[in-house]
């Protein structure tokens, strides 16, 4: 389960999304830089081994400890990326191909802009196919995927089924596992028409609808996504001409009606909190960017639940985001995830320390994101102010056991 939303408003593009993977699954937060020149021919991702192009570009990528690929992204030329699991006629139950997370990955690495990169994810989609494994214990669990791409000047939304896709330029969208293109799009996969007939997901009568040509659903349903879907998509419609990082971030942070009683949640809570066999997922991570021409500003959590985490800026300048970044080569154990983990279970169970945490958090929060609007911010300030709030509700954390649910204790043990 996840949500991406793009609003595009005077020249400008907001993204965001919230990863939402299984309880207690690491997800670490990194910055590649570009390479040039690489010889190498080959490339491993998460299960196959493709052709490397010599040349890619720096990125950001949130990204499950376990994969090659991430589920979030954004690159130098400030394209970002966010997919989504979407379960369709077409997802295939055995064997592996890439990942939508890989696609993901690739057409950051690849495309220069939101275009470019749509095509890279179309490219490999058509020449190998998307799926294999893509839970963390659950390896039964398998999707096709939805993509949101954009960059300064425009954004897309492409989706897939199998080998099949379509994409629609978009100005303001949100996706929420479940296909959200009806009867109109600007590009689509060869003879798709035909080829729904074949498959027999289309009878041939009347406009063709790619969500009810290919979508299923029991899956959709029960994770809420169509709840989820338009709760974003009138959060977006609402907006005024222009966002900010406040209002999305607010976005991300929605309970719906049930607010803060985790026990009614029901996963068409936008933050999502796991909690029972129903509902095994929750946010494991959160990024935002704002894309403009002359300037990239990201923000990110890199630990799970935005609605109790704190949103750090960061760049890729060399010494943006030292408090939030993690290095891929190193264990988990010495991510921000990891050790912020103590932190999310305590509040899980304990609402005197999550009053406390979030009062504390609303306090240092704004003046953090300020550095998003500044040319040359303060960057060794930023991380001290933001490790600090950290090393300190780490050790509150600890100070008790939290108390969790017996689901929590059976199932999301590190």
């Amino acid at each position: 389960m996840c949500d991406t939303l793009v609003l595009r408003s005077h020249g400008q593009t907001w993204f965001a999304k919230n990863s939402d993977r299984e309880a207690a699954e690491p997800q670490r937060l990194i910055r590649l830089p570009e390479v040039r020149g690489d010889r190498a021919p080959l490339l491993l991702t998460s299960y196959l081994q493709i052709p490397q192009t010599a040349d890619r570009h720096a990125l950001i990528l949130s990204q499950p400890s376990w994969l090659w690929g991430g589920e979030m992204g954004v690159n130098e030329h400030g394209v970002a990326i966010g997919n989504e699991a979407v379960f369709t006629k077409l997802t295939q139950k055995k064997g592996a191909a890439l990942l939508g997370m890989d696609l993901l990955r690739l057409g950051l690495e690849r495309g220069a802009t939101a275009r470019e990169a749509l095509e890279v994810i179309i490219e490999h989609l058509q020449a190998y196919g998307q799926g294999g494994a893509a839970g963390y214990r659950n390896k039964a669990y398998r999707y096709d995927n939805s993509f949101l791409i954009a960059d300064p000047t425009e954004a897309w939304v492409l989706e897939t089924a199998g080998h099949l896709w379509a994409a629609k330029r978009v100005e303001r969208w949100a996706i929420s596992n479940a296909l959200s293109l009806a009867h109109e799009f600007d590009l689509h996969s060869p003879r798709l028409h035909d080829q729904a007939r074949r498959l027999e997901c289309w009878d041939g009568k009347g406009d063709f609808h790619f969500a009810r040509a290919f979508d299923t659903r029991w899956l959709p349903w029960i994770g809420g996504a169509h709840r989820r879907q338009a709760q974003n998509q009138q959060f977006l419609s609402a907006c005024a001409s222009s966002a900010d990082a406040a209002s999305l971030i607010q976005a991300l942070r929605h309970h719906g009606e049930q607010g803060e009683d985790f026990a009614r949640h029901n996963n068409r809570q936008v933050c999502m909190h796991a909690g029972r066999f129903w509902r095994p997922a929750q946010t494991t991570a959160s990024l935002l960017a704002h894309l403009q021409p002359e300037a990239l500003a990201i923000a990110a959590t890199g630990t799970s639940a935005p609605c109790l985490s704190l949103f750090q800026p960061l760049n890729f300048t060399a010494s943006a985001g030292a408090a939030l970044l993690s290095d891929p080569l190193a264990p988990i154990e010495d991510s921000l995830w990891w050790r912020f983990e103590a932190v999310h279970r305590r509040s899980l169970g304990d609402a005197d320390f999550r009053q406390a945490l979030h009062a504390s958090r609303d306090q240092l929060e704004p003046s953090l994101l300020q550095a998003l609007q500044q040319p040359q911010p303060d960057w060794a300030q930023l991380s001290e102010r933001a490790a600090h709030w950290h090393r300190h509700w780490q050790a509150e954390a600890h100070a008790a056991r939290p108390r969790l649910s017996r689901w929590w204790q059976h199932r999301a043990r590190l």
